[in-house]
């Protein structure tokens, strides 16, 4: 029996404890903040489009296809690497494809006339995800170490990675459930939204490298992190769920 259980820790530890994106509830946070801003016209063709669903609950789904190899040659959709003193348009983009790809590869076949229901609802699933992860900072990091995913750190006196730090342990480790911490984000003015929502997709891959930098030196290698961390850095968080958000919902009402 004890042997079955430690088979079945390692399991969960190796299916899910390395995973490379938003946790679920940041996902979900951001699905929840474009429903509270997207137009109304938008959000009844959304809800035709996805029988219902709501934003946040199908926002998790490019993450649960992971499982399925069907889908293998989505998964570099969900991060970009290139280096910090360049901008993606002076590197090589990457044959397997990259964010900034999948978000604009999903826009076009969801506003394209000739696209079926099927892959409208497939790709719009995607990009409800794509968009949330590109402002989770690690997701436009350094190749080398696969987005920090190779920092190792300790979250509260457990082995972590500073990628999975920022993707979920904060946002768990606040305590809220998705619909609570997506009511009590920053408050913005429409000016201030106007603002976030301002300039194209590669401003804001730029704004998130810029972020990923300061993450970067905000630990060591091997640092024990835990409430000093989540003082200096939960708002970042905070800010970065309302900023995907809202950005999202833009980018449904430019479609719809």
């Amino acid at each position: 029996m004890r042997s079955i259980l430690l088979v079945a820790l390692f399991f969960v530890q190796f299916t899910f404890g390395n995973t490379p994106y938003w946790g679920q509830t940041g996902h979900r946070v951001v699905g929840e903040v474009a429903a509270n801003n997207i137009k109304n016209s938008t959000k009844r063709k959304i809800e035709k489009l996805l029988g219902g669903q709501s934003l946040a609950m199908v926002a998790t789904y490019a993450d649960d296809i992971k499982s399925d190899k069907r889908f293998k040659g989505f998964s570099p959709w969900h991060y970009v690497n290139f280096p910090f003193d360049k901008s993606y348009t002076d590197v090589t983009p990457s044959k397997e494809g990259d964010i900034v790809m999948g978000i604009e590869k999903c826009i076009s076949v969801i506003k394209d006339d000739n696209s079926s229901k099927e892959d409208k609802v497939f790709y719009l699933k995607l990009l409800i995800h794509f968009v949330g992860d590109l402002h989770q900072p690690l997701h436009v990091g350094r190749a080398e170490d696969k987005g920090g995913n190779d920092i190792q750190v300790q979250w509260f006196g457990d082995g972590s990675n500073l990628h999975r730090v920022w993707d979920s342990e904060m946002i768990d480790s606040y305590g809220m459930s998705y619909t609570e911490l997506a009511s009590n984000l920053p408050h913005y003015t429409k000016a201030q939204k106007k603002a976030i929502t301002a300039g194209s997709l590669l401003d804001w891959v730029k704004e998130s490298q810029t972020l990923a930098i300061q993450v970067y030196s905000s630990a060591e290698v091997g640092e024990k992190l835990g409430y000093r961390y989540m003082y200096n850095n939960f708002n970042t968080v905070r800010e970065q769920l309302e900023k995907g958000g809202l950005r999202l919902a833009k980018v449904l009402d430019t479609i719809f």
